[in-house]
């Protein structure tokens, strides 16, 4: 009996610590931007000072540190109408254009995978987003690597959630309609760097991503 109190005492502080662990990783959107949304955006920038080399893969919008400012602005304003939360728009939008600076300087690496469905997946208006498929023609001049996965790709990897990889240490789901998740678990980060992997063989550098942002500019005329 006295062996079953200590083992029930025991799985009893490991469901609590499991839970605590649980409630940290869910970012509920709505209590980060209880403030609005340019302390969530500080926070990333954060991270990406932080990291040498960020690994993203995208499947419903083109990543922050790619973004134009018309791009940006337009998304965050839709989210910030969704959920009701306070109008800090111009802040944020500032907060993560900032952090297209380490795409320039200082030792940082970035590995970038985006659906093709992505490009041609209208934010705001077909001018900001023309022009936002173009700053995507100068980010591929750059020493970051982009790839573009095309609507016909054979795929050996199901489409995912949007995921970033920070070095081997953390991975952030961002973009859940409610939350955030953030992954510090070893198994866990090693099956998204492993899906990462196996995105990237499906993915077109080159020519042929240029050829496919040129059709997706094509298309909004």
């Amino acid at each position: 009996m006295v062996r079953w109190r200590v083992s029930h005492q025991d799985q009893t502080a490991d469901l609590i610590a499991t839970a605590r662990a649980v409630d940290s990783m869910y970012l509920e959107w709505r209590r980060q931007h209880r403030d609005g949304m340019r302390r969530t955006q500080q926070d990333v920038l954060a991270r990406n000072a932080a990291a040498r080399l960020c690994r993203a893969y995208t499947s419903n919008v083109i990543p922050g540190f790619f973004q134009t400012a018309d791009y940006a602005e337009a998304l965050m304003r839709s989210i910030t109408d969704f959920q009701g939360t306070p109008d800090d728009i111009p802040e944020a939008v500032a907060a993560r254009l900032a952090r297209s600076r380490f795409l320039y300087e200082g030792d940082h690496r970035f590995v970038v995978l985006i659906e093709e469905w992505v490009l041609r997946t209208r934010i705001g208006s077909a001018e900001s987003m023309a022009g936002q498929l173009a700053h995507l023609f100068t980010v591929m001049s750059l020493p970051s690597v982009l790839g573009i996965i095309p609507l016909g790709a054979h795929r050996n990897v199901w489409p995912l959630e949007a995921f970033y990889l920070y070095d081997d240490h953390h991975a952030v789901v961002e973009k859940t309609l409610t939350a955030g998740i953030s992954i510090r678990q070893p198994r866990e980060l090693a099956d998204y760097a492993r899906a990462f992997t196996g995105l990237s063989r499906m993915a077109v550098h080159g020519d042929a991503a240029r050829t496919l942002l040129r059709a997706a500019i094509d298309a909004l005329e």
